[in-house]
């Protein structure tokens, strides 16, 4: 067996289920709190430049959660001086610097950290002295590891939406998106980064996704939100942390 496998919880959703009323309700921390309860290892939130599920206060309540309870928080960001400000206020345990486009309804593919090193590399560098671990959201792409570690990031985490997807619509590509992750977290290993995945991870993909040796931690949120309206957040957090087990083990969550 391979060693035990990471479960970071997305609660975005979460806030995009209060934000739709403009209440208070659900609260994102609260959830959480639950999810950490649940199993989760950390939670993950990102702080979208328009604001349209997590919030500034989100985030202020979320650090402080976390810190008492000891856990990570990954805190997504676009790669912007806003973004930068707010997590050298908070000092997460790490930040993930993912690509934001505001007509996108979620995030759709990697950075490309090659086009955009000059911009990008600075940021990682302030991020990283300032104690901050650095993960860089990237397609399943050789280069795009490479550039990863050129610029200094400690982390990267897959995106693993195309593979879910493909497997969601019974295409068979999801064989060759399989094994373009395999071999880009073997890659990204070797070069001496710590390696993620998620995007669109459910229960019919968490496991050939927990199966790749290289990978340490998996970030599951959408998926996770929507079924925890028919089983409940801890049920699903469960559930999924099972099937993690089965391949991988747990984590002493």
């Amino acid at each position: 067996m391979n060693a035990p496998l990471r479960l970071g919880v997305n609660i975005d959703h979460v806030a995009t289920l209060r934000n739709a009323r403009g209440s208070d309700y659900p609260s994102p921390v609260r959830a959480a709190e639950m999810a950490i309860a649940a199993g989760a290892d950390g939670i993950t939130a990102h702080l979208r430049e328009d604001r349209r599920h997590i919030r500034d206060g989100d985030i202020d309540a979320l650090a402080l959660l976390l810190r008492r309870l000891g856990r990570p928080l990954n805190f997504e960001m676009a790669v912007t001086a806003e973004m930068e400000a707010i997590a050298l206020a908070h000092q997460p345990h790490a930040a993930c610097l993912v690509p934001e486009r505001r007509e996108e309804v979620t995030t759709e593919g990697g950075l490309d950290l090659i086009k955009g090193r000059a911009h990008i590399a600075p940021v990682v560098t302030r991020l990283a002295a300032a104690g901050i671990r650095v993960s860089c959201f990237i397609d399943a792409d050789l280069d795009q590891a490479a550039a990863a570690k050129a610029m200094g990031a400690q982390v990267v985490e897959l995106h693993t939406g195309a593979y879910c997807d493909a497997v969601r619509e019974g295409d068979p590509s999801a064989a060759g998106h399989l094994g373009r992750l395999q071999t880009a977290a073997a890659e990204a290993e070797r070069l001496g980064l710590e390696v993620h995945a998620g995007h669109g991870i459910d229960f019919a993909t968490v496991t050939a996704i927990s199966a790749i040796p290289q990978v340490v931690e998996l970030n599951i949120g959408h998926f996770l939100i929507g079924e925890s309206v028919f089983l409940g957040l801890p049920a699903a957090i469960t559930q999924m942390r099972t099937l993690m087990n089965q391949v991988r083990g747990g984590s002493g969550s």
